[in-house]
């Protein structure tokens, strides 16, 4: 899971994948906009086949708490 939401970030920012960490955070460590987010969003939605709820989404500050929400919702299917 972790991987794959480091391959999706790439696509949004420019960052290196080896410079993602467990507790980079979106906006202030890879550069995410509020928009980039929302876009990657939509994006995880559809690659992980899962409904990410906006509020929800807008606690996540880490890419950590990314993957532990994604886990979470995968597992409720």
């Amino acid at each position: 899971m972790f991987g794959k939401l480091v391959e999706v970030i790439c696509n949004y920012v420019e960052v290196e994948p080896e410079n993602v960490k467990p507790d980079s955070r979106f906006m202030e460590d890879l550069g995410f906009t509020s928009f980039d987010f929302m876009s990657m969003l939509g994006e995880l939605e559809d690659t992980f086949d899962v409904e990410v709820e906006e509020q929800e989404a807008a606690k996540i500050r880490t890419v950590e708490e990314a993957v532990a929400y994604l886990e979470k919702l995968a597992g409720q299917q």
